[in-house]
């Protein structure tokens, strides 16, 4: 199928690696040429954004100036902001046992305002031209409780499944659609690294084996359906948080 994304401008965080960096080739290759990708790894964001042609911005999300400037930079080289991907994250462990307000602010920071903020500039600009747009961010099956080392983690993901629903219903008449993903367990090289360190070498292989496909969810699958998401093809959905994992939430 062809989503019909070439004359979209799309801005992508957490574009630098693993799931936004999936999600940024496939637009490239459903032949988006007007995306805006951005992440706080300059050199791997550098390095991507050659290999796909695209306009980079290295910004921290931590900065609280940074969706402005994201934003900025699409409206400046663009003159327009058709969709969003709110892919960037953190993942910093922290229970109510660990937890630190240090875990929590630098957790809902990243997670959750910057997201909030990159969707205000996104839905402003579509507002401004009353033109359709979709939005898509990148949520997590911890949003229905997590495990206990991911409470402050899980929560922010809560929070962002809650703002999703809201900008959906609040923009629905405004042709603007936002939808979320649920993403499972996926083996991207940030988490690959966390765990190699924490259970050794063999534990992506122990992991695979224990799940019902054999294997981890992917990020090409991650990205394929999030491009769905930002396309025509997936109108009039709005207001939907789809679970991508290997198991059915709240099953026995």
């Amino acid at each position: 199928m062809k989503f019909g994304l070439s004359d979209k401008a799309v801005i992508v965080t957490g574009a630098a690696s693993g799931i936004g960096a999936a999600i940024a080739r496939m637009l490239a290759g459903e032949g988006a040429d007007s995306l805006i990708l951005t992440d706080r790894d300059g050199p791997g964001l550098a390095q991507i954004a050659a290999e796909l042609s695209a306009v980079s911005v290295e910004a921290d999300l931590m900065d609280s100036g940074a969706p402005a400037v994201i934003a900025g930079a699409a409206l400046d080289r663009f003159g327009r902001i058709d969709g969003l991907v709110n892919a960037a994250g953190l993942t910093t462990r922290g229970s109510f046992e660990t937890g630190t307000v240090e875990t929590w602010e630098a957790l809902f920071t990243v997670n959750a305002r910057a997201g909030f903020f990159l969707m205000q500039a996104a839905i402003a600009d579509m507002r401004r031209r009353g033109a359709a747009g979709a939005i898509v961010n990148i949520l997590s099956m911890n949003a229905y409780c997590g495990i206990p080392e991911l409470a402050v983690y899980s929560a922010t993901k809560g929070a962002m499944v809650t703002l999703t629903k809201n900008a959906a219903h609040a923009h629905m008449a405004d042709r603007i659609r936002v939808n979320g993903i649920n993403l499972g367990w996926v083996a991207t090289e940030a988490e690959q690294a966390l765990q190699a360190a924490r259970h050794g070498p063999g534990w992506l292989e122990a992991q695979a084996a224990a799940q019902p496909l054999g294997r981890l969810v992917t990020a090409e699958e991650c990205a394929r359906l999030a491009v769905f998401l930002l396309s025509e093809a997936s109108v009039p959905m709005s207001g939907a948080v789809i679970d991508l994992e290997q198991k059915v939430a709240g099953a026995i």
